[in-house]
């Protein structure tokens, strides 16, 4: 069996070379040759280019490199149709693989091609999972409710095969005892420009907490990309929360956390399964809250909440995540109230509708999946 895989960015190369041991344990003889980054690299696989030639977000960024992006795109083709694989498999990054999918397919038609990570047809430009059809065979579903959401709305065939976070549910285990009186998360943002739009915001709302809760812990959680960022931001701060570096002690904190203020992300579905009670705030710039308005189709952008179907986890968005209701909202699931418990019910229920059955992997079912489609043909 030969596959070809392209990965575009880094949440990409992480599902990548996951798929790649799960893919050599099911079919120890398996070629595999694509596009990826270090971890993918790491699993005696050989990019084509450095993926960081292709990892590009945000309007700007991508105009100055459209040319080695087009480029890229062009030598892919190529190179796909050079290796006639047994599949073609495209992780995330939907507007470079996409690409090169489409115009493989026109060269190689009965080439299988599978899309690993849905794009979010369910909150915009819906009228792309029917477009879809005509170069892709098979999506692999992170999200639960993406299966239903293809089929309603037209698009190629979708499996829930799982969410990466489920194969790390260990790390995000608690002790729901000691959570009563564990630290309370500031999460304020990945992202140099979220931290901008969120910095003021939550940095009064803990001022505001802290007089209305007095003695609490605050531990905010810093990358290292951001750590310098960070400390600038929370020395205008009148309640400064303790720093949590590396992945390590981020784990920790979110085990031992008795409540959160997170900008909305996927740390927000982190939280979810270390049952952290939360509340999620977010604002974007004024033009984009006008495109934004017009175009997404769902009623919330908390993952727990669109899987769940209800809002499990409050949302303040824009003028409403200001330090004050951002406060209240807390002061409310510090303490055993009836907000916490209604948010503790349906944590306990989202992570039933994530766990796939008999214990599965993400990354196994994936594979799994994979090959399955491939000894079709």
């Amino acid at each position: 069996m030969k596959l070809y895989v392209i990965a575009g960015e880094a949440s990409g190369d992480q599902l990548g070379y996951k798929l790649i041991r799960a893919l050599r344990a099911k079919n120890p003889g398996v070629e595999i040759c694509g596009v990826g980054g270090e971890a993918m690299t790491r699993e005696n696989f050989t990019s084509l280019f450095p993926m960081s030639d292709i990892a590009v977000m945000g309007v700007m960024p991508v105009i100055a490199r459209l040319p080695t992006l087009l480029a890229r795109i062009d030598q892919t083709v190529k190179a796909v149709v050079a290796a006639r694989p047994d599949a073609l498999i495209l992780i995330d990054s939907p507007d470079f693989t996409h690409r090169v999918a489409r115009r493989v397919r026109k060269i190689l038609p009965s080439l299988r091609v599978i899309d690993y990570v849905s794009p979010t047809v369910w909150a915009w430009r819906p009228g792309r999972a029917k477009e879809m059809r005509a170069y892709i065979d098979l999506v692999l579903a992170l999200l639960p409710f993406e299966p239903a959401a293809h089929e309603r709305l037209g698009g190629p065939r979708c499996i829930y095969v799982g969410h990466p976070l489920i194969e790390r549910l260990d790390d995000f285990r608690c002790d729901d005892v000691a959570k009563q009186d564990g630290p309370v998360l500031v999460l304020p943002g990945s992202r140099g420009s979220v931290l901008a739009r969120m910095g003021s915001a939550f940095g009064g709302a803990l001022a505001k907490l802290d007089v209305m809760r007095p003695g609490l812990d605050y531990v905010l959680p810093a990358a290292a990309p951001i750590e310098a960022r960070v400390r600038a931001m929370i020395e205008d701060w009148e309640v400064k929360p303790r720093l949590a570096l590396g992945e390590n002690e981020k784990l920790a904190a979110f085990r031992a956390a008795r409540a959160a203020l997170a900008a909305s992300g996927t740390v927000t579905l982190e939280l979810a399964l270390s049952r952290t009670p939360t509340i999620v705030a977010y604002r974007v710039p004024k033009f984009e809250e006008f495109v934004a308005r017009r175009l997404i189709q769902t009623s919330t952008i908390v993952l727990p909440n669109l899987i769940l179907g209800e809002n499990a986890f409050p949302e303040y968005l824009q003028e409403q995540a200001k330090p004050e209701p951002l406060a209240a909202a807390l002061a409310g699931i510090v303490d055993d109230s009836d907000e916490r418990r209604r948010q503790l019910a349906a944590l306990d229920l989202l992570k039933v509708r994530m766990l796939l059955p008999h214990g599965a992997q993400p990354s196994e079912r994936a594979a799994q999946a994979i090959i399955e489609l491939v000894s079709l043909t």
